[in-house]
């Protein structure tokens, strides 16, 4: 994950919680979904190249697979611990 300064995270973050406390606790993948298309799509437009193209897709590939390896992963090891592997 391209872990950035803790300078420049601050410049995101009211935004981000803004978008996170509009969507609530009751949000759902199209949501989600939207906002991510949202974000990518308008990046691809303003700058409409294939290496554009290759580096938000890399990025969302990341993205997937950096939650996979810190947040899904360890939960379903506790989960297997919780209720017993298969």
């Amino acid at each position: 994950m391209p872990y950035i300064k803790q300078n420049q995270r601050a410049h995101f973050d009211c935004a981000i919680e803004e978008i996170i406390d509009t969507l609530g606790p009751d949000w759902n993948a199209g949501d989600l979904n939207y906002i991510v298309s949202k974000i990518t799509w308008s990046l691809f437009k303003k700058n409409a190249r294939y290496a554009t193209a290759n580096t938000l897709i890399g990025a969302l590939e990341c993205i997937k697979l950096e939650l996979y390896r810190r947040q899904i992963s360890p939960y379903e090891d506790q989960k297997i611990i919780e209720n017993g592997d298969l």
